[in-house]
């Protein structure tokens, strides 16, 4: 009733603000469309020109600027979901707010310390790069609604607004709680994020700042048992409403928790910028603080699943305090290029309350550290070539580190680029796998000594192409790969996960190509990624193929009121050693006994937009009833059977 009333409610709100949404011209006027027809109503507020769209601007701490885009394309589908990005190559979990198994791996990762644990909570959360600024002429608001799975909904909601030509502001909060259909399978989610810039009039002082708070909780069950896997697979209409399954556990959850302040300011001390000359020298200051942790709760332990416990009751807790800052210098010429260089501090407090004692061992409570770096980069662009490159290096006899990023790139024409890069760099694995304590007692280790710095060599090449194909290809080499693994599974049936290296080295391959084929109002968007693995052992287990085709039809209807898109979303991949999930840990982890079988999944969709109002409407995963119920998204976890879900973004610009 809940659901029904909120989708009456907001129609009913469409329809009476419609004649007051802002309206654009063509999509295809290169971005000159008026915000407002009414010259009279904006002269009325003392604005002396109309806001177009692409005075609406967004940017990251890389400055990468990009205009506020409202239209309606394929891509917006992919991008309709929890994450609200293009999530090609990734599982969803049963309910929403749950993980992803990643079905491709990426080994590059452009920093020079060890990340925080639970990775499989991680992909919901806001890190640096993933917050956003804004320049916006007039006040923006943008809601996202999507419904979940049985009582709750996900709402995202945005607003972005000027107090001056140099001062901008948003404050954005998304939240979800999503019951699920399967027992203790309930997600409880919030992102808050605050964001304000500042620029002085003549520019030469700049100032970008951020606040993110954001939880992330869920209940765990550890999946169906062994025994009813073949109950969910055959189909019995008996097993049908999943809320009767057995589940491994039913007393669990974890959570993920966060908070970071963040700034990133600059003075020109040298500013000549005209449309002849460019000569510049800027010292900029980036702070940031940051203090999460990550927390495994269960009434009573489950000795069955995960073996021996100290006590009765589970509480793990791992928290990490991570300062950094970093000052430099950027110096802009129009011959030499940008050219920036500069020094970092860090420390990082890592750890738990207490240590662990054991008969022959001592696992200690923290991980302390405190090091400097140095880091550089350079830019240039000569015509229709680009180079940037960017490294860094730790200082730090404990806390090894580095990496050197470079990349050309190559416009022949107006259509085609292609550029190709190379990464190299090294630094310790995580750290969980370097501390980790628990109540249970197969889930405690100390590997600092021990385990070595992953080392990766990268190549990548890349083609882009709307008239041919985009396409993309990197081959990887690493060494001291770490990863969780299923060690063993003992007498009583217990899984022992443990994080492990592997000692040789392995080569990784990925291409992904991309085309869209367009026939009228008829397009077929095809995705497909193949990927090789060659080492001595299978620790990195990926399927070899991945797809998704989208066959649809899109056009204006109602005399061009409304733009309508409809079709059909085929996504597939190879039967492969797809990865486990581990609930105290929140990871995942290597294991090859069970065979995920490659399943269909077709999503039929409708979508249309009228003025700045986007409307989805997608029934997911229609075909299991007819291709089989043989779908997980990690073994013992099932996929999500067919659903009918509706969403909507709403913009207002005013």
């Amino acid at each position: 009733m809940r659901l029904k009333s909120l989708i009456l409610l907001t129609f009913y709100l469409f329809i009476a603000n419609v004649g007051a949404q802002v309206k654009l011209n063509n999509a295809n006027a290169r971005n000159s469309r008026n915000i407002n027809d009414s010259t009279d109503a904006k002269r009325s507020r003392g604005f002396k020109d109309l806001a177009t769209i692409d005075m609406y601007l967004q940017y990251n701490i890389e400055v990468d600027t990009s205009i506020v885009d409202t239209t309606l394309t394929i891509k917006k589908d992919y991008k309709f979901n929890y994450l609200q990005k293009d999530n090609f190559g990734l599982m969803p979990f049963a309910n929403i707010g749950q993980t992803y198994n990643s079905l491709s791996f990426n080994p590059v990762y452009n920093e020079t310390y060890p990340l925080f644990g639970a990775r499989a909570r991680h992909f919901n959360y806001f890190e640096d790069e993933d917050i956003k600024y804004y320049e916006v002429p007039t006040p923006w608001t943008r809601l996202t609604y999507k419904t979940a799975f049985e009582q709750g909904q996900m709402l995202d909601a945005f607003f972005a607004v000027n107090l001056s030509k140099q001062l901008n502001f948003s404050i954005a909060y998304k939240g979800l709680r999503s019951l699920g259909n399967y027992q203790n399978a309930l997600t409880s989610t919030g992102n808050f994020r605050f964001t304000t810039n500042y620029k002085t009039k003549n520019k030469r002082y700049r100032a970008y700042a951020h606040i993110a708070m954001q939880d992330l909780l869920n209940q765990e069950n550890g999946g169906i048992k062994d025994e009813d896997i073949e109950n969910f697979t055959s189909g019995d209409e008996e097993f049908l409403d999943r809320s009767v399954f057995d589940l491994n556990f039913e007393n669990a959850e974890n959570i993920l928790e966060g908070k970071r302040f963040f700034l990133n300011h600059s003075y020109d001390i040298i500013n000549k910028k005209d449309s002849i000359k460019d000569n510049r020298l800027t010292v900029v200051n980036q702070v940031s603080f940051e203090d999460k942790y990550f927390q495994f709760y269960q009434n009573s332990p489950s000795s069955n699943y995960f073996g021996e416990s100290f006590t009765s009751r589970i509480n793990d807790k791992v928290t990490l305090e991570d300062f950094k800052t970093k000052a430099y210098i950027e110096y802009v010429n129009d011959i030499l290029g940008e050219i920036s260089f500069g020094i970092n501090y860090t420390n990082i407090n890592y750890g738990y309350d207490s240590v662990v004692l054991f008969p022959d061992e001592l696992i200690p409570n923290r991980i302390k550290a405190d090091y400097l770096g140095v880091e550089a980069s350079y830019k240039k662009t000569i015509k229709s070539i680009s180079l940037k490159s960017k490294a860094s290096l730790n200082l730090s006899d404990e806390f090894v580190g580095s990496y050197i990023d470079a990349e050309l790139g190559l416009k022949l024409n107006k259509d085609i680029r292609v550029s190709g890069g190379i990464n190299i760099s090294s630094r310790l694995p995580n750290y969980n796998f370097l501390l980790y304590q628990s109540d249970y007692t197969n889930y405690n280790w100390y590997n600092l000594n021990e385990f070595k710095n992953v080392n990766t060599q990268q190549l990548r090449f890349n083609i882009e192409s709307q008239k041919f194909f985009n396409a993309s290809l990197d081959i990887s080499n690493i060494e001291n790969y770490t990863y969780f693994n299923l060690d063993e599974i003992n007498d009583e049936g217990v899984k022992v996960i443990k994080p492990q290296q592997y000692s040789n080295s392995l080569q990784y391959l990925r291409l992904k190509l991309q085309r869209e084929f367009k026939v009228g109002n008829f397009a077929l968007d095809n995705t497909i990624m193949y990927q090789n693995v060659l080492s001595d052992a299978d620790v990195l287990n990926v399927p070899t193929l991945i797809t998704r085709n989208t066959l649809y039809y899109s056009n204006h209807i109602f005399k061009k009121a409304m733009q309508l898109q409809t079709g059909v979303t085929f996504n597939y991949f190879t039967e492969y050693n797809m990865n486990g999930y581990d609930p105290v840990l929140a990871e995942f982890y290597t294991q090859n006994s069970t065979k995920i079988s490659g399943f269909p999944r077709l999503d039929f969709f409708i979508n249309a937009k009228v003025r700045q109002t986007r409307i989805f409407f997608k029934a997911e995963h229609f075909n299991s009833s007819f291709t089989g119920y043989d779908y997980f998204s990690a073994p013992n976890h099932p996929y999500r059977d067919f659903t009918i879900r509706f969403g909507l973004v709403w913009d207002f610009f005013l």
